[in-house]
Formats: C-alpha cells, sequence, structure tokens
C-alpha cells in the first residue's frame, strides 16, 4: 500500500482565491533563491579550487551551498506544518499525504535533497582529510552534495511548477511571472548539467566527440523537459541564454578579486580568482529545437526526438568546432573570452598552458563518435518531451 496519496480538495471559495490573486507565495520566491545560491556556490567553489586550494571546509562557497539546504528546511517546514495542521486550505488542497504529513510533493523532494546535502559535508571533510586535494569534480562525497543539489533544485521546481499548472488552467494572473521563474529554473539546470560534465567539455577537449556524447546526454532533456512543461515558445533558447549570461558573468567578475594559493605545487601563479571556461554555444541548438518544436507539434514524441536529435548535434559541431580553433588562438585571450586564466596546478606544458587541442580525432573515429553523440541525444530528447508532458500535470 502506498504511503503517498493525495489530500481532499479545498472549498471552491478557497481555490477560488488562490487562482485569482496576482501575487507570488514567498516560499517560491525563497526557492528560486535557494537553487540560484547553489548554482553561484557551485560554480565559486570550483574557482575557488583552481585558484586558492581547499583551506577550510568553511570557505564562502561551501556557505554558498548549504544556504540552499538551509532555506529548503525553512520552506519545507513551513509548508509540512502549515499543510498538515490544515490552517492553510489552498495548501492543503495542492498537497499529498506522506507518512500522515501534508505538503506539496517538491517539498518531499527537497527534504531527501537536503539530507543527502548535510550528509555529504562530513563525508566531504573526510575524503579530503583522507586523500587530500582532490582534482577530480566527481568523487562520492561530491556526486553525493551534486544529487542534493538536484534534489533540492527538482523539488523546488515541482512546487513552482504546480503552481504554474494550476495558475494556467484557472487564467490566473500571476501565470506569466511563475512561468518566467519556471523556465529561470531550466536554465539553471542547464547550468548545473554542464557543471557536472565540465571535465570533459573544456576547451582543449572540443575535438574530440566524447565531449558532444555527454552534452548530448545532458543538454537535451532539460531543453525538451522544459520547452513542454513551461508552455512558452523560446523556452529552449531563454535556458540556454541563462545558463550562457551566468558563465560569461563569472568571467567577467572572478578576475577582480585577489586570491593566492594555499596548496601546493604551484605551477602557476595565481593571484586573481580563476573563472570558468567560455560556455559551451549551446544558443545556436537550443534556437535551432524551438524552431523546430513550434512546428512539429502534431508529430510523435519519437519522431521529434529523432530529427532533434540529429539537429542538436549537427548544429552544436558547426558552431562549437571552428570556435574551438579560435579558442586555442591568441585572440582569445582577454577578458571576454578568459583563456588566458589558468589554475595553480596547469603546467606549463600541458594542453591547456600550450593551447593546444587534445589528441583532435578526424575521419572515422570521430564520424563514429558523433553518430554515438546523435543517438544519445535523440534518447536524451525523447525522454525530455515524456517528462515535459507529464510535468503539465502536475498541481500538487
Amino acid at each position: 500500500m502506498s504511503t503517498v496519496r493525495l489530500a481532499g480538495t479545498a472549498s471552491s471559495e478557497a481555490a477560488r482565491s488562490e487562482l485569482s490573486s496576482s501575487s507570488i507565495p514567498w516560499y517560491l520566491w525563497t526557492g528560486v533563491l535557494a537553487v540560484t545560491s547553489a548554482y553561484i556556490g557551485g560554480e565559486w567553489d570550483v574557482s575557488w579550487h583552481r585558484s586558492i586550494g581547499r583551506d577550510t571546509f568553511w570557505t564562502a562557497p561551501h556557505l554558498a551551498l548549504y544556504l540552499c539546504a538551509v532555506l529548503g528546511g525553512i520552506i519545507g517546514v513551513s509548508l509540512v506544518v502549515r499543510a498538515t495542521s490544515g490552517r492553510d486550505a489552498n495548501l492543503r488542497a495542492a498537497s499529498v499525504e506522506f507518512f500522515g504529513l501534508h505538503a506539496p510533493l517538491g517539498v518531499f523532494l527537497a527534504g531527501w535533497g537536503g539530507v543527502a546535502m548535510l550528509t555529504s559535508a562530513p563525508f566531504d571533510n573526510w575524503w579530503h582529510n583522507a586523500y587530500g586535494l582532490d582534482v577530480k569534480l566527481v568523487s562520492p562525497p561530491h556526486v553525493l552534495l551534486i544529487l542534493g543539489l538536484r534534489a533540492i533544485a527538482l523539488g523546488m521546481s515541482f512546487l513552482l511548477l504546480a503552481a504554474m499548472n494550476r495558475a494556467a488552467a484557472a487564467g490566473a494572473k500571476n501565470f506569466t511571472r511563475l512561468q518566467v521563474l519556471f523556465v529561470y529554473l531550466g536554465g539553471l539546470a542547464v547550468g548545473s548539467q554542464m557543471y557536472f560534465v565540465q571535465e570533459y567539455t573544456v576547451d582543449t577537449m572540443l575535438h574530440r566527440a566524447s565531449a558532444y556524447i555527454v552534452i548530448g546526454a545532458a543538454i537535451p532533456v532539460v531543453l525538451a523537459a522544459v520547452f513542454e512543461a513551461s508552455r512558452f515558445r523560446w523556452a529552449a533558447t531563454a535556458a540556454a541564454g541563462i545558463y550562457t549570461c551566468f558563465v560569461i558573468t563569472e568571467i567577467l567578475l572572478l578576475p577582480l578579486f585577489p586570491a593566492q594559493p594555499r596548496l601546493g605545487p604551484e605551477f602557476f601563479p595565481v593571484t586573481h580568482m580563476v573563472p570558468a571556461k567560455f560556455p559551451i554555444l549551446l544558443l545556436a541548438p537550443a534556437f535551432t529545437l524551438d524552431l523546430l518544436w513550434q512546428r512539429t507539434r502534431a508529430w510523435k514524441s519519437w519522431q521529434i526526438a529523432l530529427v532533434s536529435g540529429v539537429l542538436f548535434i549537427a548544429v552544436l559541431v558547426v558552431v562549437e568546432w571552428p570556435f574551438a580553433n579560435f579558442l586555442m588562438s591568441p585572440a582569445s585571450q582577454n577578458r571576454l573570452f578568459g583563456t588566458m586564466y589558468y589554475g595553480f596546478i596547469a603546467r606549463a606544458y600541458g594542453f591547456e598552458r600550450m593551447h593546444l587541442l587534445f589528441f583532435p580525432q578526424h575521419g572515422l573515429p570521430l564520424l563514429r563518435g558523433l553518430s554515438r553523440a546523435t543517438a544519445v541525444a535523440c534518447i536524451s530528447t525523447w525522454f525530455g518531451l515524456e517528462f515535459g508532458k507529464w510535468m503539465r500535470g502536475v498541481q500538487r
């Protein structure tokens, strides 16, 4: 017997009161702030490791990351108390029941993420004490932390999504603003996906099929889900644009702050915070997908996914392949593109410092790899489309 069930419906008068409101509840704004804090904290933490190293657990990026859990906890406790006690009829009507507790579905998803994040904190501290500074993003404590962050972000997205879907069904005044916030969270989701695969998509790797395989797996699923769920014609373009703006802002701002390595060995003399690499040019394939999806509403999902996967990889390769050559050139060594920024562990004879592409692929190996990338992108798109359609029915 399931432990989760829908709560009873509120009175028609209470429902009309909620849907006629033009305001957005405080907990939705707080949820968006929590996800934003987590994304900024994650990017900042990578920069901190490249610029300073791991000096203490209580660094500013770590505090920004765990602020996400704190804000999520405040939202969760508040909504559970209000919905379970029955003090808020509208919230109770938009809730599910879990072991006797009532709250929107997103609260319980975010709650699991908060527990995972809190568990990852001492685990990460022990890991570094035992093994030292790890230069890899994908370590067991980091994976647990990222899964926790993703769960909180998904929970907050579901919380916002349910409100947006109810507003859409009733023609409420606040639908457009809820839609904007949802697409914004979609943009952060694109950035989070790229954050997780950044070790495979650095500029020196962009003439290898592996970069396009991981992008094809990570990005179309998010773009398709946001497009379907948001009901916005340019959702994919907007989401890719938000990711692009965040990364470029990081490149422009972080080098303004001084930093000095506190770990060794130091192979490059860092004096300022080292920003992220220039963003992958996702705007072009995202715009192409928006154009396609607007014109294929009557198609079946598998047909849309098949064409979308081919277009996504084709357009991405067409724009990113020559752009990778540009990033290797002296013309990209400026404040905007930032290819002259290196972490303190960047060796003088490394591909990054020498501005050389890492063993570029050509001919049949490249063709086979891009074929795999296309297949992966088709599957990723199909999952995104189906998940996005299901998301349009979420109201609790």
